[in-house]
């Protein structure tokens, strides 16, 4: 479903990506893992066309992501992203938030889509909360929301930028018991997180990316129980074992 075929990215004279590749099967979850400022979200954001690439190509179901070219509309639509701080519209309520896509980009009508957002919200365990605004929900409730407005979309493929690094700790397990759910469901999900346990958990496929490089990569059992590269090592060394 998503081919990232040898992708340089720079800002300036700083190299970020330099020749990343991977491939991402439907219904694959693929988690990607690594220090902070190693390229995680930038080879997010040039996957649905919020960045783009200097070298290389990224194909979405074998159309290229070019943010100059007329189907760049059409892979946003189908491939959903979910931030680290939400990025909810504060005026509108939880309702309003998740029909905003349908109703205005792919116009959908607008009882349908009511219908169908209240369904999705009902899912994720914000049923209750249809007509409030995100400032009155916590973090928690807020990113699910985010990710119920992904849902919304009837994505092909869900892009999750390390969905839980903005939260309180007790809030952090809600939001992976819904991203399980969807995950469980089939879809295509491309993570980048620091949380382990979900990683061992759920993705099929785990990257460790360093200094804009993949550095290691395989099934969760062998890169997170036992990894070959000593970068790797000391990583998830430091991330599960901080105090030592």
């Amino acid at each position: 479903m998503i081919a990232v075929q040898d992708i340089h990215k720079s800002y300036g004279a700083l190299d970020v990506i330099k020749g990343v590749s991977f491939d991402v099967a439907k219904g694959e979850v693929v988690c990607i893992i690594g220090p902070s400022g190693s390229g995680k979200s930038t080879i997010l954001r040039c996957i649905n066309g919020l960045e783009t690439y200097s070298r290389g190509a990224i194909l979405v179901e074998g159309v290229k992501v070019d943010t100059t070219a007329p189907s760049i509309t059409a892979i946003r639509t189908q491939v959903s992203m979910v931030f680290q701080r939400f990025n909810l519209f504060p005026h509108r309520t939880v309702l309003e938030n998740v029909m905003e896509g349908p109703v205005y980009v792919k116009r959908v009508p607008r009882a349908e889509a009511r219908d169908e957002a209240a369904a999705i919200l009902d899912k994720v365990g914000l049923g209750s909360k249809l007509d409030v605004h995100p400032a009155q929900l916590s973090g928690g409730q807020q990113q699910r929301v985010a990710i119920a407005r992904a849902l919304a979309m009837r994505p092909k493929a869900i892009l999750f930028d390390e969905p839980t690094s903005a939260l309180d700790p007790e809030l952090v397990g809600e939001v992976l018991a819904v991203m399980r759910d969807v995950a469980a469901e089939g879809m295509t999900m491309v993570v980048v997180t620091h949380e382990m346990e979900f990683a061992r958990a759920v993705a099929n496929r785990v990257l460790f990316l360093e200094s804009g490089t993949i550095i290691e990569q395989g099934p969760p059992q062998e890169v997170l129980r036992n990894p070959q590269h000593p970068r790797t090592q000391d990583f998830l060394h430091r991330v599960i074992h901080p105090m030592e």
